[in-house]
């Protein structure tokens, strides 16, 4: 049984989140991270980032590990039917109407400004990780949108790892001075549309710090329910 998902980077990070399993002990858990960090502390890896449940706290941080924040997991069952229309001029990274270091550039001019408090990583760094993280096709899951030609927002919508169904939105954001306009919920509505009818998700799970409040009335809005709580640790070498 698998109690944590695993992301490699090279010898850069590895990027660790808890899987709750029904019936699950507090001991096996604790059992099975303790092999994941031991492995970690062996490749000599430059961070490890860890989602884990907050009554671990005590223990993570006796490890070493020091807390970077807590974030709120939500979810939605996405329906047999969405219907994929939009007032955004929208397209995917891989129709080839924008290069790859405008996307980047539009990526961190999203996030700038955000509340949320986890260790942003370099802009180069976030580029490598998609195709490490998504594949081959990753600019296919990568999506800008546009309003009268000006840059709105992107997301990235995929599936993840070890599952065939459970979309995750692996990045969005808004840009600045399109903010507090109510765009935000309608690209994430748009996005768990194209979740469903391009990428084939079932279920939808999204996560953000529990200060990103705003956020948070996105997921609610558009019907998302609260599933999950967790801290954010890391350690480094």
């Amino acid at each position: 049984m698998q109690l944590f998902s695993l992301i490699k980077s090279e010898r850069v990070y590895w990027l660790v989140d808890q899987v709750k399993v029904r019936g699950m002990s507090e001991e096996e858990y604790k059992d099975a991270f303790t092999e994941i960090l031991k492995a970690y502390k062996e490749e000599q890896i430059g961070y490890l980032s860890l989602l884990m449940d907050e009554s671990f706290e005590e223990w993570l941080l006796a490890k070493g590990f020091r807390k970077i924040s807590s974030i709120v997991e939500y979810e939605k069952k996405l329906e047999d039917s969405m219907r994929l229309g939009s007032e955004f001029l929208f397209n995917s990274l891989a129709e080839g109407h924008m290069s790859d270091a405008e996307f980047a550039e539009a990526y961190e001019l999203c996030r700038t400004g955000t509340v949320n408090k986890n260790i942003p990583q370099p802009i180069e760094q976030v580029m490598a990780s998609l195709a490490n993280e998504l594949g081959d096709e990753w600019r296919s899951n990568c999506y800008y949108f546009f309003i009268n030609d000006k840059l709105v927002g992107i997301s990235i919508p995929h599936i993840e790892k070890g599952t065939q169904h459970e979309g995750r939105i692996f990045y969005f954001g808004i840009v600045p001075d399109m903010r507090g306009k109510g765009l935000g919920t309608k690209i994430h509505k748009l996005t768990l549309e194209l979740m469903k009818n391009e990428i084939q998700a079932s279920y939808y799970i999204g996560s953000t710090d529990i200060s990103n409040n705003h956020m948070i009335n996105i997921f609610t809005k558009n019907g998302c329910t609260l599933r999950n709580k967790k801290g954010i640790y890391r350690i480094e070498k």
